[in-house]
């Protein structure tokens, strides 16, 4: 049962507000079939002192109805972190909320769909990472935050796409292992003067992008390319632009295009349109299986549940504490 709220509860009015950033996406008929569920979840996450946190990748009805803070994962947990909050729901998938309980032990984190994993998380253990370390001694090895807790504990740093480059230069070594993207690893090496030892995990979402498919929505369209970097690196060559999420936004505002293809996740074009009401988005469209696996149901549920709830040994939360941290340390001090 739903919790009542003494603060004023959510209102057609504005809802109706919100309804201005999917008017290119859906008609005004099933943005107001979502409702009654949006009026549920924003009165218990004012019962529950509760945060909803949703990644770039995010149905758009989640993104733009119910999310406090949008953007990419370490964003997500870092101002999860930062917030006053009792209760994180993270919209996402395992590793983001993961994550987000690494830098809030003391809040509930919650991750509404528990089948919410990541092919490159799943890609590469704990174990993989020591026997990797066995074969390369003395070789630090930065894994992407794609990667689960126990991961993240045998790794000397974790990096971004968005910072990787400055992650394994920053470590001051003439080689480093890279982990678990093989695509992203492929791209480090090509900006970096440090040989990289990668892993052989794939996004089986950006895999399945292809060169030939690339640049015949280049042909047709004109569109400008804008690729993420866990693309296969032919897909990469034939990009205009290669970049992180953020990265992405960034140079569509740089660029203003009339025609743009986000060579990434589906969802993030639908979320990002009303931030670029000039620009064309063509859609080659892959989406994330376990993204698209959360729903307001979902998030519903589980704030009424208070579950599922992750949780992270100590042990393994410390030490992957201090690979999040290292990143951090190196980001700020090249930035300084």
């Amino acid at each position: 049962m739903v919790m009542q709220t003494k603060l004023p509860p959510y209102t057609h009015r504005e809802h109706a507000a919100r309804y201005s950033r999917v008017v290119r996406l859906m008609p005004s008929m099933e943005w107001d079939a979502y409702f009654d569920l949006v009026k549920q979840i924003q009165a218990l996450k004012r019962d529950r002192n509760a945060i909803v946190l949703a990644h770039n990748y995010q149905r758009p009805e989640i993104f733009h109805a119910v999310a406090d803070i949008q953007g990419d994962s370490l964003t997500l947990a870092r101002e999860g972190a930062k917030s006053r909050a009792d209760v994180i729901v993270m919209c996402g998938v395992r590793f983001m909320a993961e994550t987000a309980k690494i830098l809030s032990p003391e809040k509930t984190v919650l991750l509404p769909s528990p089948n919410a994993g990541c092919s490159l998380a799943d890609s590469i253990t704990a174990a993989d990472v020591r026997a990797l370390r066995a074969r390369h001694p003395g070789t630090p090895v930065v894994c992407y935050v794609n990667t689960d807790a126990a991961v993240k504990a045998e790794c000397d740093a974790c990096c971004t796409s968005a910072n990787a480059i400055e992650i394994v230069e920053g470590l001051g070594a003439d080689q480093a292992i890279f982990v678990p993207d093989a695509y992203l690893a492929a791209y480090v090496a090509a900006h970096s003067k440090v040989q990289i030892i990668p892993w052989r995990g794939r996004c089986e979402v950006h895999e399945r992008f292809t060169a030939g498919e690339i640049e015949e929505y280049r042909r047709t369209t004109g569109a400008y390319v804008i690729a993420h970097p866990e693309c296969p690196p032919e897909v990469q060559a034939v990009a205009d632009y290669v970049g992180s999420t953020s990265g992405m936004i960034a140079a569509l505002r740089r660029r203003q295009p009339a025609r743009a293809v986000l060579v990434t996740e589906c969802s993030m074009a639908d979320n990002v349109c009303s931030e670029f009401p000039e620009t064309e988005f063509v859609r080659p469209c892959n989406l994330c299986p376990h993204m698209q696996s959360i729903t307001l149901p979902g998030i519903l549920r589980a704030l009424v549940d208070l579950q599922p709830a992750i949780e992270v040994p100590a042990d393994i939360a410390a030490r992957a504490r201090r690979s999040i941290d290292r990143m951090l340390e190196l980001t700020a001090r090249h930035a300084a």
